[in-house]
């Protein structure tokens, strides 16, 4: 009797988004800002996490979410958390678009300045910003007290 196990693949989707190249162990900060808990999942979700990368030559995470689209602002806080991904919108099965996220020079309203001093968390209406000072992994300055954010996916707005 055999009782080797056989090799399981994530499955595809039939619409959806597919965020691939996620930095390996990232994927639950990924999941947070889809804003995904157990109380509102109503489509189908396939994690792999440290799945082997033949692009990188080692391992990487993947998430694939039926039935969504990504707007603007949270592929923005994923390029934050993830600046190589790409994302793949699907549709009937076929890659209908594919994209490279793009972490912009200067970011806005995306994340919270972790200074508690800072005139963005003293009730101010001032809206965060921040200036990248380095991209893989992202660094970001404080625009308003030049606090460099060390753990940008506590910080997300």
């Amino acid at each position: 009797m055999d009782n080797k196990i056989a090799e399981t693949k994530i499955p595809p989707i039939r619409n959806g988004t597919v965020i691939d190249h996620i930095a390996n162990g990232q994927s639950l900060n990924v999941l947070k800002i889809l804003g995904v808990n157990e109380h509102n999942i109503d489509s189908v979700i396939s994690i792999g996490m440290h799945v082997r990368s033949n692009k990188i030559k080692g391992w990487k995470d993947v998430i694939k979410v039926e039935d969504r689209e990504l707007d603007p602002t949270t592929v923005g806080k994923i390029a934050l958390i993830a600046p190589d991904a790409t994302i793949s919108i699907i549709r009937d099965f076929y890659v209908a678009d594919k994209f490279r996220v793009k972490l912009d020079d200067h970011i806005i309203g995306l994340a919270k300045c972790s200074n508690p001093n800072c005139i963005t968390n003293r009730g101010e209406p001032v809206t965060p910003e921040f200036a990248v000072e380095e991209r893989n992994p992202p660094k970001l300055r404080c625009a308003y007290c030049d606090r460099i954010l060390t753990n940008i996916s506590d910080n997300l707005l």
